[in-house]
């Protein structure tokens, strides 16, 4: 039988992994045009979403649990005037995600309780919480791309 820490690495890490196949599930079928089309005059394109979601995950995990040495630019995910190629964005998504799934399950029962402190992020006090409110944080965005993405179709 699987001990709890085990439990909530798998658990965790599939959680993140079924994110990435739900927002791909919306994403793949949209040509590279109606990535970065705001269907409204307001808000943001699914494009800009995904370089949001891969620059959060790049910095809370990457940066501040995995040392992967990211630095972010949170403006320029919403801002980029020259932005990648949507198959582009989608394999730095992709590889981000995998960056994730590696370290929550390399996380040992002590780590998940080791403090955490980063900027913009006040409310996280262990490694457990930010894997827990970046879990969350991903699939607020992936209900926003699922709305765009049915608006592009229609479009």
């Amino acid at each position: 039988m699987a001990g709890l820490n085990e439990t909530v690495a798998k658990g965790l890490a599939a959680y993140y992994e079924y994110v990435a196949e739900d927002l791909h599930k919306w994403v793949d079928p949209l040509t590279n045009e109606q990535f970065w089309r705001k269907p409204f005059p307001y808000g943001n394109s699914v494009g800009h979403l995904v370089l949001h979601l891969t620059g959060n995950l790049s910095y809370y995990i990457g940066a501040r649990v995995a040392e992967t040495g990211y630095v972010r630019n949170r403006d320029k995910e919403f801002t980029d005037p020259h932005p990648p190629h949507k198959d582009e964005a989608l394999k730095a998504f992709d590889r981000t995600v995998a960056m994730v799934a590696a370290t929550i399950r390399k996380q040992s029962e002590e780590d998940w309780r080791k403090a955490y402190t980063a900027e913009r992020e006040p409310e996280a006090e262990n490694r457990f919480q930010i894997f827990v409110r970046c879990a969350g944080h991903a699939y607020h965005h992936v209900g926003q791309i699922v709305y765009l993405s049915r608006e592009l179709a229609r479009t």
